[in-house]
């Protein structure tokens, strides 16, 4: 399965590089930028995705999402009360809290707001200290999650995203990180919608303007120091015609101000759902061939996708894509299911637009030593 997957991210990477060429995209006065179709997995646009930045307060989803994992495996629960320790209490006093004290015990769930809505350095700390014990073991836990997402430019020191330089990330890694944050938590995603939170008798908004401005809008996340400048990753969904809703991802990094970091991301957005459309060509499971198969307990084999395939391509391309079949011929047994045995080109205009891998659907056998010395005669024969 891993391999059928890393051979369809290929595929992927074919898709953006013709849309690239088919649509301009959009002028986006970032340090680095990139817009996500988490629909179809395709990343749409982007610019410097790979640049290493200081991630500022974006920091905390991860901080989220290993707080979402300890609620699911059942060492916290969102009503549990917590207390304050004196570090949590006097992180950085000039930067962002909730305004948490060690007097009075606080309950995880009001932490996650703290943490999500009011972007609460404090909450930070203290959500690491009820799940790890300590911070610095939290860390820990958050490099490990990033390692097993794949974050290969990513390494955390802390659980706020106060500048440190052992802090970064990249634009290409942050959106898998918010991708996994919604795929993998949708009920306590739900969070980053909420426009303010109040906690001991202050009431906070949420930075992220847009869920004022697009009701498309329902997260994620703001961030700003003065080495990242004004950082944002928001998320939309939004009808995608008779193929349900489609959610897009932008990540915006290094703007010069909260108004622009707002317009440069609404700008992106708005571009991708405008411009692009996201189709599903083939189902789980469907059988796009069943061609003969050579020296096996079966004369045929069924072949097609272990996944949905869906892509994101300009809008008006997806009625022009004629699919072409090539096939690793001969088929020889045996064939363990999901073995590759060719690929799916979607041709426009006579242009390969993309390159989908075609594996089996069954696993098949060896014949008989005697069928397999009959199909060995009729193979030297073709």
């Amino acid at each position: 399965m891993k391999k059928y997957l890393a051979a369809l991210a290929t595929s992927v990477l074919l898709v953006t590089s013709a849309v690239a060429q088919t649509i301009p995209a959009p002028t986006i006065a970032a340090k680095s930028w990139l817009l996500l179709d988490m629909t179809s997995g395709q990343i749409i646009a982007s610019q410097d995705p790979n640049a290493r930045v200081e991630p500022a307060s974006l920091t905390k989803i991860m901080t989220a999402y290993v707080t979402f994992q300890a609620i699911r495996d059942k060492k916290l629960t969102l009503d549990q009360k917590v207390n304050v320790s004196v570090k949590a209490w006097k992180v950085d006093s000039s930067s962002s809290k909730m305004f948490i004290d060690p007097a009075t015990p606080v309950s995880i769930n009001d932490l996650l707001y703290g943490l999500m809505v009011q972007s609460g350095n404090d909450a930070a700390v203290a959500l690491a200290e009820a799940v790890a014990g300590d911070e610095g073991t939290f860390v820990t836990l958050m490099n490990r999650e990033a390692q097993r997402m794949g974050l290969t430019n990513t390494h955390f020191a802390n659980p706020h995203g106060l500048p440190s330089p052992d802090n970064y990330s990249t634009a290409q890694d942050l959106s898998v990180l918010a991708k996994h944050v919604i795929k993998d938590f949708p009920d306590f995603y739900k969070i980053d919608s909420v426009k303010s939170f109040t906690y001991n008798k202050i009431t906070q908004p949420n930075r992220n303007r847009l869920l004022w401005l697009d009701p498309t809008v329902d997260g994620m996340k703001t961030g700003h120091t003065e080495a990242a400048g004004y950082c944002m990753i928001a998320s939309a969904k939004r009808p995608n015609g008779t193929n349900g809703d489609r959610r897009l991802i932008s990540v915006v990094l290094g703007t010069a101000s909260d108004g622009a970091r707002t317009a440069e991301s609404q700008k992106l957005l708005n571009w991708g759902f405008q411009n692009f459309d996201t189709v599903k060509l083939y189902s789980k499971g469907q059988v796009i061939d069943n061609p003969e198969i050579w020296k096996g307990s079966l004369n045929k084999v069924k072949i097609g996708f272990t996944q949905d395939v869906l892509v994101t391509v300009p809008k008006g391309v997806a009625q022009k894509m004629k699919p072409q079949l090539e096939r690793k011929d001969p088929l020889v047994a045996p064939l363990a299911e999901n073995t590759r045995v060719g690929s799916v080109k979607m041709v426009v205009d006579g242009k390969p637009l993309l390159e989908l891998p075609v594996v089996t659907l069954e696993p098949v056998g060896q014949a008989s030593i005697f069928g397999r010395a009959i199909d060995s005669v009729r193979l030297w024969l073709k």
